[in-house]
């Protein structure tokens, strides 16, 4: 198996499960947490601005492999339905039948515990669910935006992507900035839906990663840029926070945007995986993971902030147990014959 697989894309599949876990897992002991807790001290405070930006590389990293795999490649009218019918459909009917399942599930763990707010628990149930759409439509448009893009060279690529970036982020950004400072209802809106908005411009990104656009600078040079990043979204949670802005680190953070960007690059040079088996296993069942994992959070999340535990290893408690759990539930229902790899999404 690990000679037919790209070791580094296993390598960021895996990391960008395992951070996907962790944030869902300290989002939940923070939310439930602060029920009760109406202040937290200033370093667990740091600890969840740290898990913020570590939770947020996930799907910047899905979707960069997403155009790193799908945007370079030839389609025609035939492999545009075949692509569509293998891909798109089944997601779409992935999407529903797992909709039905959290929505049934959810009823059950309510109605068996008195402790679950409905509303609270439906927003921690489905709270990974926006991505389905997201990444369908994206689906829907790949095809278009693989075939456009061959007409261009990587610098016309990218000087496009840079425009689009500015709008996309720069601009909501220093609208942010303003509001901070007490200058409301400053907005300036653009449309960009044949970009594919924020999430398309971290697919065109991973397709210029694949073209070895950015090769030309150094893996140093791309390791600042990530702790730079890094620095500057703890410390602009915690500036927001001192002010009482009510602020919430998201994907079209700019420096959500160079960090991401800088991370998959710095792994698209490693040339070899340490324990690649393993590796793979992660990899392989990170989408049945994703699909599974908050079957778990909820019911877990009672029991785990009742620990006498601070809220940092409560949340790291819970990321471990839904590491291990989701992945012994993806692995069993996989060898369900004939549905498992359905029902999972699993090629």
């Amino acid at each position: 198996m690990g000679k037919t697989r790209v070791e580094w894309i296993d390598l960021v599949r895996a990391i960008a499960i395992l951070t996907v876990l962790y944030i869902h897992a300290t989002d939940g002991i923070y939310i439930i947490s602060s029920d009760s807790m109406m202040h937290f001290g200033v370093y667990s405070r740091i600890f969840q601005f740290i898990s913020l930006f570590i939770g947020r590389i996930g799907v910047p990293f899905f979707l960069m492999i997403t155009g790193y795999l799908l945007l370079d490649r030839s389609y025609d009218d035939e492999r545009v339905n075949k692509f569509w019918s293998k891909n798109v459909k089944s997601l779409i009917v992935v999407t529903v039948i797992w909709t039905v399942i959290y929505a049934l599930s959810l009823q059950l763990v309510v109605t068996g515990s008195s402790q679950v707010n409905f509303t609270e628990g439906g927003n921690l149930f489905f709270s990974h669910m926006w991505y389905m759409p997201m990444i369908i439509g994206m689906y829907l448009s790949m095809p278009f935006a693989a075939s456009a893009i061959k007409n261009y060279n990587t610098k016309t690529i990218n000087s496009a992507l840079i425009l689009f970036s500015i709008l996309a982020f720069v601009v909501p950004f220093i609208t942010l900035l303003l509001d901070m400072q007490g200058i409301k209802n400053v907005s300036i809106q653009f449309s960009l839906g044949f970009s594919g908005g924020v999430y398309g411009i971290y697919i065109i990104l991973g397709y210029l990663v694949k073209k070895g656009f950015y090769k030309k600078y150094s893996s140093r040079s791309f390791g600042i840029l990530a702790i730079v990043s890094f620095l500057i979204c703890v410390l602009f949670q915690y500036y927001a926070f001192t002010r009482g802005y009510d602020f919430f680190l998201w994907y079209e953070f700019p420096f959500i945007l160079i960090g991401s960007l800088a991370l998959f690059e710095l792994c698209s040079r490693v040339k070899h995986v340490r324990a690649f088996p393993f590796v793979t296993i992660l990899s392989k069942y990170s989408f049945a993971v994703f699909l599974i994992h908050n079957l778990f959070r909820l019911p877990l999340l009672p029991v785990i902030v009742q620990l006498p535990l601070t809220e940092p290893a409560k949340a790291i408690v819970l990321w471990i147990l839904l590491i291990v759990l989701s992945y012994i539930a993806a692995a069993i229902i996989y060898r369900i014959p004939k549905f498992g790899k359905f029902i999972l999404y699993m090629r």
